[in-house]
């Protein structure tokens, strides 16, 4: 059976740490489904705390590299890195012309992480003038804008003015990436000649960036070779974007990489979420306990590690209702399947990551003396003290109330209940690691001995 991807070339340097160029760039593109092919333009003795050399690779073998790529392969999109020299950028622009087929990303690498300079003065000239007219989509941070424009950026006007300028300058789109800018929110503004288009993520505490503007690139080239409109492959890069730094890699001394297979990992580990929640449901389902069964019923709810959105939770769509004196769940296990059981869940995870878990079970004082005899830590919420300003907020008592108990206290309960509200049942709710812990405590205080208390 004959088997293909589509072909995304490099045209970069290397860099021995791995976190950025060449490296980094062929990571990207198998994690994207494509096959990789490189071009080296220079090595670089590099980590993560700066480069302590460059070595150029003479222009006819930078030529021989790319004429035996396309020789061979039919390359569908190609990006651009460290073209450190206007001769290179000039033997680069020469073949492109050549190939007007070809969807071509532009990352002007200028400056490394570290501070260390890429890019020769006399190049700047030459990539304005040569490689932007040949760009389907150029991909400045602000300081390469900046050099690119010839103007300080501060304002969101000034950011509008710099897009449009760099297109002036032929590129068919310009994406200005915002992770130089502040504030708690990164947004990219992508301009196609007429619309801007603005991509937001979290900014997250990291030191450990170093690579992201080649895999950001090298992840909108591979999105275009699968054909992917520009505006559909910045989308999606800048989501694989999120993940790759939300789990970045502390290696080194330095500016660590961040972590390009994150978003494979994060896939496989949705998959073992589901199977271990199905588990514990199916164990629950097991036992004559109906009588745990609340009026609301029951979900169980597991998240993803450091999860922080409820579309990284695991619930049971239609909840768990008793079904002749057993537990019996509605719907398969799914993500996003419940905000208020995946709000609870959330917030513990802010203050207790481990603890990804929580259940609910009908309120009985019985119960709660039967948990506290098995020896569970037992806390409460009082829903008569919630501020005005939370009760206004449809689905924020539940957080409101599991962030008073855990400010209380340094240990992760087993269990946090409120005694209820007007309109509002009562409830306890289990907290652990897994599902099959909660279910075991559950269980447990339903009058069942089970083996295995995970």
């Amino acid at each position: 059976m004959n088997h293909t991807r589509p072909v995304v070339l490099t045209i970069a340097g290397s860099d021995s740490g791995g976190g950025a160029g060449i490296q980094a760039d062929l990571k990207t593109m198998t994690v994207h489904g494509c096959f990789g092919v490189s071009v080296v333009t220079a090595l670089t003795a590099q980590n993560t705390i700066g480069v302590q050399g460059i070595y150029a690779v003479p222009l006819d073998f930078i030529n021989q590299q790319l004429t035996s790529i396309f020789d061979d392969f039919d390359v569908i999109s190609a990006k651009t890195g460290m073209l450190h020299s206007s001769e290179v950028i000039h033997l680069v622009a020469d073949f492109f012309k050549s190939h007007p087929e070809v969807s071509l990303v532009c990352d002007p690498v200028m400056v490394a992480k570290s501070g260390d300079k890429l890019l020769r003065d006399d190049a700047i000239y030459a990539l304005r003038r040569e490689l932007l007219p040949l760009s389907t989509v150029i991909t400045p941070n602000l300081p390469e804008a900046e050099v690119l424009w010839e103007h300080v950026i501060q304002s969101e006007e000034e950011k509008e003015a710099a897009c449009k300028a760099i297109y002036q300058m032929g590129a068919r789109s310009v994406l200005l990436k915002g992770g130089h800018a502040e504030g708690d929110m990164s947004t990219d503004l992508l301009y196609d000649g007429e619309t801007f288009h603005r991509f937001s993520t979290p900014r997250y505490a990291t030191k450990n960036t170093h690579g992201t503007g080649c895999t950001t690139s090298a992840a909108i080239a591979s999105n275009l070779a699968k054909g992917m409109d520009v505006v559909s492959a910045v989308a999606e890069a800048k989501g694989y974007m999120d993940t790759a730094i939300r789990f970045s890699l502390a290696i080194g001394h330095g500016h660590g990489p961040t972590d390009h297979f994150a978003a494979v990992e994060r896939e496989r580990e949705r998959y073992t979420v589901l199977q271990t929640l199905q588990t514990a449901v199916e164990h629950f389902s097991g036992h004559p306990v109906g009588h745990l069964i609340p009026e609301v019923q029951t979900n169980i709810a597991y998240g993803l590690p450091f999860a922080t959105t409820h579309e990284e939770v695991a619930a049971i769509p239609g909840r768990i209702v008793n079904l002749n004196g057993r537990p019996h769940a509605s719907g398969c296990p799914s993500f996003g399947a419940s905000r208020h059981i995946a709000s609870i869940v959330l917030t513990v995870m802010r203050v207790f990551p481990e603890y990804r878990s929580v259940m609910n079970i009908r309120y009985d004082p019985a119960l709660l003396e039967k948990a506290e005899k098995l020896g569970l830590a037992v806390l409460s919420f009082d829903r008569k003290d919630e501020p005005p300003s939370v009760k206004e907020q449809e689905g924020s008592t539940l957080e409101w109330g599991t962030k008073e108990v855990l400010s209380k206290t340094d240990r992760v309960p087993d269990i946090i209940f409120d005694t209820g509200d007007v309109g509002k049942e009562p409830m306890i709710r289990i907290i652990g690691r897994t599902p099959m812990d909660v279910v075991n405590k559950a269980l447990r205080i339903g009058g069942v001995q089970t083996e295995d208390m995970g």
